[in-house]
């Protein structure tokens, strides 16, 4: 099967990619490397306005004046002289419903081209889309990344790039791509449920995790227990990181000779993954049911990862609570609480940092999600 990827922004489509060569078929990845993150791509189409910092600040500027985006329109003429070249694939995918990082009604322009040349349209939902956004604006969840604008309307500016989703202009491309792909597919809980009962929807397909590269370290636990603290500063309050800082100075003051905090903000991927490598603990998001891109990767290497893991994951999965990775709760104290629980019994840590890694060969091994893949794609 002739495969054409279309996106990135966790490492889900490279690692989708590596499985499905695994089992003998051709694939192409278009990506922009996601800025900082830099994930690889065969074809990859950056803006000179993202990367260059004085280019940058002058795009910025530009954009609030004359609400022109300078990078959306580079990222119209690049991959609109790509897509003739974009042909005869039996399958294409795209990461979202703004693959292309253009505005939307260029988006559509753009992907009118790619559709019409090519066999079957696949659309994944594994990050912010139309539905899981207005699902979240609407509190449909407990809790969401959209929980601290909700809670206070001046962090606005901190959530143009999510609410856009729900805008005039995004709600046209989204019905747009509904009319046009064969189906949607959810990468994990907090966008299967929203899609639950969708016509489109085709289930829910676990991310992808290469446990042939990402392997468990053995680290001592007789000196000091490691916590790793990774952020992106872009996503700092939607991730809700300040309960995470919060609880880690409460620890730090109380255990000073027991742990060694490693802080690291807005890093490359290759580099946040080699840093973390040394840590036993992994403190990753809050509002989440379900794991991440990171938090996966790190439970495959055997760290215990505080991130999404409400009931309604263990339900899916049948498992048990803290036994497999930390629910994250937006509360500091509980958060502290279950941090000094493992600080008091470093036997726990062995055994959810083996069970971790157990599920991950079970529920995530990359080749087993491509066959996933590739019948939902051959049935529809």
């Amino acid at each position: 099967m002739k495969i054409l990827l279309v996106g990135e922004y966790s490492r889900l489509h490279n690692t989708l990619k590596e499985g499905l060569i695994k089992l003998g078929h051709e694939v192409t990845l278009i990506g922009t490397g996601d800025g900082f993150k830099n994930y690889p791509a065969d074809i990859k189409v950056t803006s000179i306005f993202i990367s260059n910092k004085f280019l940058h600040f002058i795009a910025k500027g530009i954009d609030k004046i004359f609400k022109v985006s300078l990078p959306e329109l580079e990222y119209y003429f690049k991959i609109k002289k790509i897509i003739p070249q974009l042909t005869d694939y039996d399958v294409v995918q795209l990461i979202n419903e703004n693959s292309l990082k253009t505005a939307p009604k260029r988006e559509i322009k753009l992907l009118k081209t790619l559709f019409n040349q090519n066999k079957k349209v696949f659309l994944l939902s594994c990050g912010t889309d139309y539905l899981s956004v207005k699902f979240a604006y609407d509190e449909k969840f407990k809790y969401s990344i959209l929980t601290p604008f909700k809670e206070n309307k001046k962090l606005k500016g901190n959530y143009k790039f999510i609410i856009k989703y729900i805008s005039k202009p995004y709600k046209k491309l989204h019905e747009y791509l509904f009319n046009n792909i064969n189906g949607l597919i959810a990468s994990d809980i907090d966008y299967h449920i929203p899609l639950k009962d969708h016509s489109k929807y085709l289930g829910l397909i676990p991310n992808p995790i290469n446990i042939d590269v990402l392997k468990p370290k053995s680290i001592d636990y007789n000196d000091k227990l490691v916590i790793f603290h990774g952020v992106n500063k872009q996503n700092y309050i939607k991730k809700g990181n300040r309960f995470f800082d919060e609880a880690l100075e409460i620890i730090k003051n109380k255990f000073p000779q027991k742990v060694e905090i490693i802080r690291v903000e807005s890093i490359p991927y290759d580099d946040y993954i080699n840093l973390y490598s040394k840590a036993h603990i992994l403190l990753d998001q809050v509002y989440a049911y379900d794991q991440g891109y990171n938090a996966l990767e790190a439970m495959a290497k055997g760290k215990v990862v505080f991130t999404g893991a409400e009931q309604e994951w263990l339900n899916y999965y049948n498992i048990k609570k803290d036994s497999v990775a930390i629910n994250a709760l937006p509360n500091t104290k509980v958060i502290t609480k279950k941090l000094e629980w493992l600080i008091q019994n470093p036997k726990q840590i062995e055994e959810i940092s083996s069970n971790a890694r157990a599920f991950i060969e079970k529920e995530h091994n990359y080749i087993i999600i491509a066959q996933k893949y590739l019948n939902v794609w051959s049935n529809n």
